[in-house]
């Protein structure tokens, strides 16, 4: 891939870029855009790129740590384009870390090399390496995000992925006011990558996160943190589009605005049905666009909006609240008012934290548009059904050794009891090349090799089998694949995404899956689209989705302790038989292992 054009920006591709970066509809192009994320040590005077990436030293909560960032902001940049867009984002690391770019929810139809989870579509770009992500924007508008995806950096490393309609092409809501991106994250007052290292090594629980952030900020509920509040300043009688996106590491998040409704019109970049509601609940790796309508004059209050978790697990977490203010704007006439600046302050009020009845009535309130021009092309067939448990599990402690898991195990977690094994080479260039013997095997279990009551009492034998295998789809086949949580070591919500692909979610539902009686209550005509569903604790959900992407793909439960514990496995689709079914070569920047 030659990258001269990313050197060597004309004024006019700097112009268009500018002009798309304010966000505003009118002004961004269909085109190609282009970006330079660089990683750079604070010393590097290479500066002039229009994206960097750096350590930076940071402070919440009156701890400074020293972060990886683009351009120095937490979080980093929003990157915009429209629907139909092709994107080149050039990466350079120059931090110690090994760094790749994932770009959340993007299809990456015959991209699948840009599409960034280390050891799976690509090696990492190590320290002093450059790599150009080269995807096109199809069939997709809303809201994603972009995040680091290898070990723990996504904590610091990540920014809102902003799909622009195709020039032309209204909302099939009312045009907003504003659109506001609102991003929650987890801070930790020490550095992630030790936390999670010593917890790899001890074999027990990770850390906890000290505070969860509204882009970037704690907010005013946490200790030394009152200056680090964001603040959405509105006018009365607007709507406006809260782009909202839950990039937390290991928590969900319910989130509410003091008395104001919300309106959901789209999640994960696929319009659904709008429905009303006071709170939303939002998984790692989900979006939402919902839209706020603020009160028809000045309210003479300010009001808070706040998100904390939804939990599930019996470990521990984050029992901690961020919040945001809302603030209207003040009517010129009040400007000399009396008590104007000692207004009331409304704090929503939230379910309770392990509120699973709340869970479940907004995700049946979900609902595909299935409009003429919005259809859902749910699967109606099927060529092949899948049956996932997913869970945690044990893995034995090595000799001469203490661990602190249970029983004095380490903490484990798989998929139909495989524990992923990451390979030392990238998945896909394995199977490109036709080199994957030794690096993985096309056998990965269709069901559990063994059942057992997944929800009841957990069998004696905990431990979890290892492996690095795939499952193998022809072009095109319709899959059916029902995931179902156990009970192993206690039920608990798992947010599960897919790589390379859209699903339907087409049913759920709590104890153990039932394949004769559950289908006859599968919704086959407007089911939500989405890219990471959260699978009941207790319970099942299941999803469609048709193989129509080469390459290997990537799924994973993303919270990410889990992650790291192995609850990840990936599809391989092969190539089809037109030209256009098969899976482009490797650009020749490709990162090497």
């Amino acid at each position: 891939m030659a990258t001269s054009p990313l050197l060597a920006l004309s004024t006019a591709l700097f112009c268009a870029f500018m002009a798309f970066m304010c966000l505003l509809p009118h002004h961004a192009q269909a085109t190609t855009r282009h970006y330079e994320f660089n990683h750079l040590l604070p010393s590097s005077s290479s500066l002039f790129n229009l994206f960097q990436i750096e350590l930076q030293n940071v402070t919440r909560l009156c701890h400074t740590k020293s972060i990886v960032t683009v351009n120095g902001k937490f979080p980093g940049p929003r990157v915009v384009a429209r629907e139909g867009d092709r994107l080149l984002i050039k990466v350079t690391n120059h931090v110690p870390n090994n760094i790749t770019i994932h770009w959340h929810g993007i299809r990456q139809l015959r991209s699948g090399w840009a599409d960034g989870p280390a050891y799976i579509t690509q090696c990492p770009i190590q320290n002093g390496q450059s790599y150009v992500y080269n995807f096109t924007v199809v069939g997709q508008r809303g809201t994603l995000f972009w995040h680091a995806h290898i070990s723990w950096l996504r904590s610091t490393l990540y920014g809102p992925l902003i799909i622009l309609p195709k020039k032309n092409v209204p909302y099939p809501f009312k045009k907003p006011y504003k659109e506001i991106p609102i991003i929650f994250g987890e801070w930790f007052n020490t550095d992630t990558e030790a936390i999670i290292s010593q917890a790899l090594q001890t074999g027990g629980g990770p850390n906890v996160s000290d505070a969860y952030t509204i882009n970037g900020l704690p907010g005013p509920l946490y200790n030394c943190s009152a200056k680090d509040t964001f603040k959405l300043k509105v006018r009365a009688g607007k709507t406006y589009l809260l782009r909202i996106i839950n990039a937390a590491l290991n928590d969900e998040l319910f989130f509410s605005v003091a008395n104001h409704t919300l309106t959901v019109v789209d999640v994960d970049a696929i319009y659904v049905k709008p429905f009303q509601t006071h709170t939303i609940l939002i998984t790692p790796g989900q979006t939402s666009n919902v839209l706020l309508k603020t009160k028809p004059s000045f309210p003479a209050a300010t009001f808070l909006m706040t998100a904390r978790p939804y939990v599930t697990g019996q470990g521990t977490f984050d029992n901690s609240t961020v919040a945001g203010i809302l603030e209207y704007e003040t009517p010129p006439f009040l400007d000399s008012a009396a008590g104007i600046k000692n207004l009331p302050l409304y704090r929503p009020l939230l379910p309770p934290l392990n509120d699973t009845s709340f869970a479940t009535d907004f995700a049946k309130k979900l609902r595909s548009l299935a409009s003429p021009n919005f259809p859902a092309n749910v699967p109606q067939n099927v060529d092949r059904r899948f049956f996932f448990t997913v869970g945690l599990g044990t893995s034995p402690c090595g000799q001469n050794t203490t661990c602190q898991g249970p029983n004095g195990t380490r903490f484990a977690a798989s998929v139909n009891n495989i524990s992923f094994v990451q390979p030392a080479t990238a998945l896909l260039q394995a199977h490109f090349t036709g080199q994957s013997s030794g690096v993985y095997s096309p056998d990965f279990p269709v069901s559990p090799l063994r059942w057992f009551n997944y929800t009841g009492n957990p069998p004696n034998n905990t431990v979890v089998g290892n492996g690095t295998k795939l499952v193998v789809l022809a072009f095109n086949t319709s899959v059916e694949l029902v995931l179902q949580d156990t009970s192993i070591l206690g039920a608990e919500s798992h947010p599960l995404h897919l790589h390379g692909f859209n699903f339907f979610v087409v049913g759920q539902g709590f104890g153990n899956y039932d394949p004769n009686n559950d289908p006859k209550k599968f919704n086959l005509v407007d089911p939500v689209e989405r890219n990471t569903v959260g699978v009941p604790a207790g319970g099942w959900v299941a999803i469609r989705f048709l193989a129509d992407n080469p390459g290997v793909w990537f799924m994973h439960c993303h919270l990410e302790v889990h992650t790291s514990w192995g609850l990840k496995m990936a599809w391989l689709v092969l190539d089809g038989k037109l030209p256009n079914q098969k899976l482009l070569p490797p650009p020749s920047d490709l990162p090497k292992c």
